[in-house]
């Protein structure tokens, strides 16, 4: 996939991630050349997922049907949401606008999103509680 999963100028764009695991119907990547982020728009897919180097779930992040990023599921600190807490992993959503693509609020993921999306979220502790 190239360098956002798009061509530039009419040309192919060199590989910039590498599918190294699909869960379920998504192609998990890694970042290639010390790329670390998932691409900010898809070239065919609705959704990718990254894990963390231990194989847990660390992001995934869905795109519409004009393959723009609308939604990412994070699993990582984010003290906005937990009091502070800058070590302690939370499941979160951000939602993408596209008029501008840094207003993302976070918000924790919801049961309706958790039921929807906990397919994906391996090595993640079951959410029982809420």
């Amino acid at each position: 996939m190239g360098g956002r999963g798009t061509f530039a100028a009419g040309n192919n764009v060199a590989y910039t991630y590498e599918t190294v695991d699909r869960i379920e119907d998504v192609k998990v990547l890694r970042g290639m050349n010390g790329l670390h982020g998932l691409p900010e728009e898809a070239h065919s897919s609705m959704a990718y997922i990254k894990l963390k180097p231990s194989g847990i779930f660390h992001e995934m992040r869905i795109y519409d049907k004009d393959h723009y990023l609308v939604k990412e599921i994070a699993y990582h600190p984010e003290p906005n949401l937990n009091n502070g807490n800058r070590t302690e992993n939370i499941l979160h959503v951000h939602e993408y606008s596209r008029d501008n693509f840094r207003d993302r609020p976070a918000h924790r993921i919801t049961r309706t999103e958790y039921e929807e999306y906990k397919k994906y979220f391996r090595g993640v502790p079951t959410i029982d509680q809420w």
